[in-house]
């Protein structure tokens, strides 16, 4: 049975999807004994999960205060900066003897009610530490010619930084200058309510509106 490896090799802005969307290059490598023969792969069915390790990397006093969401003030981080998780992908290694590189796509979302989403956005530079853990199936050609299958051992994982401005550089070129929020459905209809009993055009308006009389001095 092949031993396959994996490592993340680098990851860039997909510029003409649909949706944002991050290309991983995915090197995959066979372990093979000194003085053997690579292993025929026809093709290799991965199932990946991406997991945030946010122990992995330091945090200024600014980005601390943004995280405060996530994993509360800071002297509780001993017990509250635990991996979290991302995000699911599959993809389908074409065949290869030897080692390949395969393209790992990851669809990225802008939804500030999502835990991997605040914690991107409230870095200021650095690095993404991540771990992708693999699963998955392996078609391969045995000695004799003929096709076998064997499951992928769990074991296998491989970390990677993402450097942060990636992340903000496709967010910036998907969604320029903006923000996505998520409310319930009768909270917004009360924001639209207020949008249009006050005359206001944009959401914009409304908000900085709302915030404006909530910032105004309370007189006792």
């Amino acid at each position: 049975m092949p031993d396959l490896n994996y490592r993340v090799e680098g990851a860039e802005p997909q510029r003409f999807a649909a949706a944002p969307t991050l290309l991983f290059k995915l090197h995959v490598s066979e372990a093979v004994a000194p003085g053997g023969a690579p292993t025929p792969i026809h093709s290799v069915v991965l199932r990946c999960q991406l997991r945030i390790e946010p122990a992995k990397r330091a945090y200024t006093p600014a980005e601390k205060e943004r995280l405060s969401d996530l994993f509360g003030t800071p002297e509780r981080w001993g017990q509250t900066l635990r991996p979290m998780l991302w995000t699911h992908v599959s993809a389908v290694v074409p065949p290869f003897e030897g080692q390949t590189v395969a393209d790992l796509l990851v669809p990225c979302t802008y939804d500030f009610s999502l835990a991997a989403t605040k914690y991107f956005a409230a870095l200021d530079g650095g690095d993404l530490p991540l771990c992708v853990l693999f699963s998955g199936t392996i078609f391969y050609e045995a000695p004799d010619s003929a096709l076998q299958v064997a499951q992928i051992s769990w074991e296998k994982e491989a970390d990677f930084r993402l450097p942060g401005a990636t992340w903000r550089d496709l967010m910036e070129h998907y969604y320029p200058n903006s923000a996505w929020l998520c409310l319930r459905k009768d909270v917004f209809d009360r924001l639209d309510r207020y949008r249009r009993d006050h005359g206001l055009a944009s959401w914009e308006q409304t908000l900085e509106r709302l915030l404006a009389a909530a910032e105004e001095p309370t007189m006792l």
